[in-house]
């Protein structure tokens, strides 16, 4: 069965019913009382994923976004699904975890995978894409998707008198935040996460830059390269260190950045070579020009497929404007480059998922409430779109009687599920998705297996386990 074009459902009071995608007349989320009813309040991935599952299953789905009344501080774009900080999804290999949850979201019919896949740009084995057309394409298909009605308002109380998604991201708005904290009867955490420049690829200087893609993967040179020598890059570290940052507020002291994002000069600031261990590695690029790998080396990755704009990848920056010029212009070939985007820093905010949460994303002390997206503590744009899926998916099956019980952590999507509802030995911080939020393989003949292998095993039974579910579950459509 192809699950982006037919699903079945059982709605309340109602035989089964086979549902096309695209119905002959459009109508709004609020015209046939017989349907269901879920607001979804934030519009980014999780949201937009959430909204279409529910749609996609019999239930109307009003999708609230406060764009373009008001934008978040990292907001660019008025449109639904904005890729604030970087253009790529991450690894699209399946023997990396996050490559993996790409292939489960496909099948399992994700809205936001299928269009990414749609509109990717060259970057390695990764899935990067051409974000303007990406953030389209998802826009274009809520809208029009005859059972979902989007409207442009800020929300800031959960006064709503049926169930409620709350998929408002790492920046949801204060007063929506002193909601949740009332609700949960918890305070919130909040750590920042930082967001990378992108200059124009005009402004590049190709004689000092090699175009390749790490150990030639992808179409093996995806990427270009500006390489450093040891000499050069002791002094970017040293300026890089000595930069000034934008000061923090009174209400941002004790800030905890994700280990994921780490702002560069922070990274610096830890020791000399940390960078070389980090986003500088160079470890696979060969520079054509020496036949070697440089000593460090920044990487430039395609914002678009007309290639006119490049992010620096893992350059997530707080240095003011005029250090960023000065100092990305030590760069070889960065000399002249124009700024499209500056880096800057965002708050994240989240709850504490296994003391608020259960496994159907509900809030314990209201359960007419449920979370998706980094709120909940999942961490990338994978993860959140998984997120939005699976509360789609599980209220949507609530909804018609037959409630899901979650994937096994053995798949990508049950082991994220349960890193954000399953209690921990230590206090619960976000992540993204990686093979040690898995239930461990079991050994095979009591012989120590390696990595390669032990990886396939995850795999292989991953893929198993998604598929036993799948067809297990009264509640949801037969996989792929």
């Amino acid at each position: 069965m192809d699950l982006n074009k037919w699903w079945i459902a059982r709605l309340p009071g109602g035989a089964d019913l086979a549902m096309v995608r695209a119905m002959p007349e459009p109508m709004s989320a609020d015209d046939d009382p017989t349907l269901p009813h879920v607001d979804v309040v934030g519009g980014g991935l999780a949201g937009c994923e959430c909204a279409w599952q529910l749609a996609t299953r019999g239930v109307a789905v009003t999708l609230h976004e406060m764009k373009p009344h008001r934008r978040t501080a990292a907001q660019d774009s008025d449109r639904l699904a904005e890729l604030v900080c970087s253009n790529s999804f991450r690894s699209d290999n399946p023997h990396n975890a996050v490559g993996l949850l790409h292939e489960e979201l496909r099948t399992l019919g994700s809205l936001i995978l299928r269009c990414a896949d749609e509109h990717r740009v060259p970057a390695g084995d990764a899935l990067a894409v051409d974000r303007e057309r990406f953030s389209a394409a998802v826009e274009d298909a809520v809208r029009g998707h005859p059972r979902i009605a989007v409207r442009h308002a800020e929300v800031s109380a959960l006064a709503f008198s049926g169930p409620v998604v709350v998929a408002t991201g790492p920046l949801t708005t204060d007063g929506l935040a002193a909601a949740l904290v009332e609700l949960t009867g918890r305070d919130r955490l909040a750590f920042y996460d930082a967001i990378a420049p992108i200059v124009a690829a005009e402004s590049i200087d190709r004689e000092r830059v090699f175009a390749a893609s790490r150990w030639g993967k992808g179409g093996g040179d995806d990427y270009l390269n500006c390489p450093l020598d040891r000499a050069r890059y002791a002094d970017f570290v040293a300026a890089l260190v000595g930069a000034e940052t934008l000061p923090l507020q009174e209400f941002e002291k004790g800030v905890q950045y994700f280990p994921g994002c780490l702002p560069v000069e922070v990274i610096a600031a830890s020791g000399p070579q940390s960078l070389r261990f980090g986003p500088m590695k160079p470890t696979g690029l060969v520079d054509p020009r020496t036949g070697r790998w440089p000593w460090a080396v920044v990487q430039l990755r395609a914002e678009n497929r007309a290639r006119t704009a490049y992010n620096l990848v893992g350059f997530q920056t707080k240095m003011r404007q005029g250090d960023q010029r000065r100092v990305i212009g030590m760069v070889p070939g960065l000399a002249d480059a124009e700024f499209l985007r500056y880096g800057s820093v965002h708050r994240n905010t989240f709850v504490d998922g296994p003391r608020v949460l259960d496994a159907a994303m509900r809030v314990r002390a209201c359960p007419q409430v449920r979370l998706a997206g980094q709120v909940t503590g999942v961490e990338g744009y994978v993860e959140s779109t998984a997120s939005g899926l699976w509360v789609g998916w599980s209220l949507a099956a609530e909804l018609g009687g037959r409630p899901l019980d979650p994937p096994p952590a053995t798949t990508a999507l049950g082991a994220l599920i349960a890193h954000v509802v399953v209690p921990g030995p230590g206090a619960f911080q976000p992540s993204n998705l990686h093979f040690g939020l898995f239930d461990p393989p079991a050994v095979e003949d009591g012989v120590k297996r390696d990595k390669a292998h032990r990886k396939q095993l995850l795999v292989d039974r991953a893929r198993r386990d998604l598929a036993a579910w799948c067809s297990s579950q009264p509640g949801a459509a037969t996989c792929g």
